[in-house]
């Protein structure tokens, strides 16, 4: 078997419709850059008819395609470190099963990559075909990620990086996975090019905007301090301001200037700092939350079939389990 240049790994989760003329869109790309490819397909508990599909496509090109059915819906992201944890490229690529990532950018990421010298390439999408609030979510995950990591690198779901990149992140095997924290973890060698983003011409996104928003608290939450330091800041200011209003009422007090204390006041600095108090130990809990989730070692992913160039080619009539 020839070596591999490029692993396409595709998180698929309701996309029976999209997945075959995407890998035939694939295979004309990489025919057409001579490159030796694989295409990594992890079906993340998809409850249509993608594993039908998978395996239909296996059947029919078992060199160049590899199909991993989970057990369950475990995440996009844990779905892309089942699929990286299979590839053999010197480079891999991920991106949507939904055809919004036109395979034909492919060669741009790939030439960039290699040209400037990065571990790291994003396909920056300069006009969105996204509905309004998936784009509003794209950016909560993003002014967290800048926040966290310092960098102004546009996160999408459209990158290519190098093999060693790939392989520092295959120790981490905790549940809540953020794969672009990962990555910007082992390295700062990050760039980013132009590509085109098309519509959704089938089905619906999987992401919600709560879905984003647990995405962005899993990044901050996993990979800094920063909620924590916040309230340890706003906490040191809260006191800051009381130790002045106290010295403030002190001095009133004994020019006997205090006239009757007002209940509303009182209650609204009540509420104000109890509900503050709350959303800190909100936050407090959910760092302990996370850490018995991982001591208790919750799963990753499970794999259920793996349908591999060394497998026997798979029956398409046959039912996921």
């Amino acid at each position: 078997m020839l070596p591999v240049d490029l692993s396409i790994v595709i998180p698929v989760y309701r996309s029976a419709a999209t997945l075959r003329p995407l890998v035939e869109r694939i295979r004309r790309v990489m025919d057409d850059q001579r490159l030796e490819y694989e295409v990594i397909l992890v079906d993340d508990g998809s409850p249509d008819a993608s594993w039908q599909v998978i395996a239909e496509l296996h059947r029919e090109d078992p060199q160049h395609i590899t199909g991993v059915q989970l057990m369950r819906n475990y995440g996009q992201h844990n779905a892309l470190m089942c699929g990286l944890r299979h590839s053999q490229g010197r480079y891999i690529a991920t991106m949507d099963d939904d055809l919004q990532n036109p395979p034909e950018e492919l060669p741009r990421l790939y030439q960039h990559l290699q040209k400037a010298d990065l571990d790291l390439v994003y396909g920056s999408y300069a006009d969105k075909k996204h509905v309004a609030w998936r784009n509003l979510g794209s950016w909560i995950v993003n002014t967290f990620y800048g926040l966290t990591f310092r960098t102004g690198v546009t996160v999408t779901s459209f990158r290519m990086f190098t093999r060693p990149l790939a392989q520092s992140v295959f120790t981490y095997g905790l549940n809540f996975t953020f794969l672009d924290g990962l990555l910007a973890w082992n390295t700062q060698r990050i760039g980013e090019v132009p590509v085109e983003h098309h519509p959704r011409r089938v089905g619906r996104s999987g992401y919600s905007l709560g879905r984003l928003v647990v995405l962005a608290l899993n990044l901050v939450t996993n990979f800094s301090l920063l909620p924590l330091q916040a309230f340890s800041l706003a906490g040191l200011v809260l006191s800051g301001i009381g130790m002045l209003g106290g010295l403030y009422y002190l001095v009133l007090h004994l020019l006997a200037a205090i006239e009757v204390p007002g209940y509303a006041s009182i209650i609204v600095a009540l509420l104000t700092l109890g509900g503050f108090q709350l959303l800190g130990l909100g936050v407090l809990g959910e760092y302990i939350g996370r850490v018995h989730l991982n001591v208790n070692h919750k799963p990753q992913y499970t794999e259920r079939l793996i349908l591999s160039p060394l497998t026997e080619p798979a029956d398409p009539a046959r039912k996921a389990a």
